[in-house]
């Protein structure tokens, strides 16, 4: 993170529209973005996904396609071309923004020949339970990438290069995961379902020393092709926890580039954050996944919902240097894998709860600022149309407080369950400080103090006209409507 109030945005949701126009916008938007006071951005997968130009990028087929070869159906991602991805990322660092890459390691789909060899069935739900014998079984496991012809890389993948699959041609109506012969699942992985190792698509061995010289020749690729300045990890608990520090020091010695990292361990149980960090040794943040579920919780509780509990079992209580704080994003939106709603109503809550206090990098979600409309299907087989609000006004406002007031020594005043209160005290060149009050229930106040005596402090957001002064001591009652935030800066 290269600014100590930076704030990072995913500019991508999973129902991003298709038409490779995301590279162009991000271009033409990144100084308005800037201006507003965005440092980085975390872009979706660049490469050419099965999907093709439909693919929102997780469907890995070809790292190496960066939407320049005519491979599953199109030239373009559903992104844009290579070019156009390159050049994006170009005008973004010029206006000042970093930007940071999504990569998936784990796994691959949509290969382009069948093969045969030996596996055995394991049943999907406990990969500890064998499901019958080590059989022959027939699947898509050979990568060739014709479109591409060996450019960049010659590399084919083959059987051996992977150590799990979910589909067996021969015997198709099977529902299992096929262990292949003289492989085993990752330790160092999630230890839900037994062992998490396996996820989708064919499975990458790690310990393959093939697989893992390629991706550390991608890697370095990668970032002096793409000039990128870090990495979002996708999926890291089905990957062995050891394998990321590695390749980072490969990656960051042979570009010379320091890359940030940050990974995605989605897990509302904060031990299973603190275990991966331990055994990353903290060279990789983590996206804070259980502070988003107290915020989806608190969302649907209402005011029974108390706020003071906000912050437990998280990992910005506890391990604030190494958490990336987030609302929402493309896994968690409506009629996603991990769907787990933080209501409309409380998103101005929790983007304060991120963008204006000392711990966490946060992480704004591209849906909540520009809003979204979409349609897909439900679990349950029906179909449903989605609207998702824009915050944009209020997340400005935000955003323009943490750049130009949200410094100093914090005080919190966390002291009823349904109205919170913290003040920001500046620092010599950001005077003034900041007092932000919110409430989950009816409307609130809190006596605070800001350190500033007899100062005129107005409502940044407008959600109060009258203004209020401070007294000899610097403390004022400061006030918010009912189930909103209200945030108080010294007026010039």
């Amino acid at each position: 993170m290269a600014n100590v109030n930076g704030v990072m945005m995913q500019y991508f949701h999973w129902y991003t529209p298709p038409g490779g126009n995301l590279w162009n916008e991000l271009a033409e938007n990144a100084q308005t973005l800037a201006d507003a006071g965005i440092t980085a951005v975390w872009l979706p997968p660049a490469y050419k996904g099965t999907g093709g130009g439909y693919d929102v990028g997780y469907g890995v087929y070809d790292l190496f396609d960066l939407g320049e070869f005519d491979q599953k159906g199109s030239i373009p991602t559903k992104y844009g071309t290579k070019h156009e991805y390159i050049s994006a990322i170009k005008t973004a660092q010029e206006a000042g923004i970093e930007v940071y890459a999504d990569i998936v390691l784990n796994h691959r789909l949509g290969a382009d020949h069948e093969e045969e060899f030996q596996a055995r069935p394991y049943n999907p739900g406990d990969r500890h339970q064998p499901m019958g014998e080590t059989q022959t079984i027939k699947a898509w496991t050979h990568f060739t990438f014709p479109g591409r012809q060996g450019k960049y890389s010659t590399m084919e993948w083959h059987w051996w290069h992977f150590d799990a699959v979910d589909y067996n041609a021969l015997n198709d109506s099977e529902d299992a995961i096929y262990l292949f012969e003289g492989k085993s699942f990752d330790e160092g992985v999630d230890l839900e379902k037994g062992s998490f190792d396996y996820l989708m698509g064919c499975d990458l061995d790690m310990g393959h020393p093939e697989v893992r010289g390629e991706l550390d020749y991608w890697g370095e690729w990668y970032v002096k092709t793409t000039q990128v300045d870090g990495f979002r990890f996708d999926a890291v608990k089905h990957v062995k926890a050891s394998f990321f520090p590695e390749w980072l020091s490969y990656v960051r010695q042979h570009t010379e580039r320091p890359l940030f990292a940050v990974g995605e361990y989605w897990s509302g149980g904060v031990e299973a954050l603190h275990h991966f960090i331990e055994v990353t040794g903290g060279d990789v943040m983590l996206f804070d996944a259980p502070l988003h579920y107290n915020f989806s919780t608190a969302s649907k509780q209402g005011d029974s919902y108390d706020m003071r509990q906000i912050f437990d079992d998280t990992l910005v209580k506890d391990q604030p240097a190494l958490a990336v704080t987030l609302v929402d994003n493309h896994d968690s939106q409506p009629l996603q894998s991990l769907e787990s709603v933080v209501e409309g109503w409380f998103k101005p809550i929790a983007y304060a709860l991120i963008l204006l206090r000392t711990d966490g990098y946060p992480c704004i979600f591209v849906a909540d600022y520009y809003g979204a409309h979409y349609k897909d299907v439900g679990r349950d087989g029906q179909e449903y149309e989605i609207w998702l609000d824009s915050h944009q006004w209020l997340i400005d406002k935000f955003l323009q407080v943490r750049r130009d007031y949200a410094y100093g020594d914090q005080y919190d005043y966390f002291d009823h369950a349904n109205t919170l209160g913290w003040t920001r005290l500046g620092d010599e060149e950001h005077p003034g400080g900041v007092a932000v009050v919110l409430s989950n229930g009816g409307d609130g106040s809190k006596w605070m103090e800001v350190g500033r005596a007899n100062q005129v402090y107005v409502d940044i957001t407008e959600h109060i006209d009258e203004p209020v002064t401070t007294n000899e001591e610097g403390w004022a009652d400061f006030r918010c409507p009912a189930g909103s935030v209200s945030v108080w800066v010294a007026q010039d």
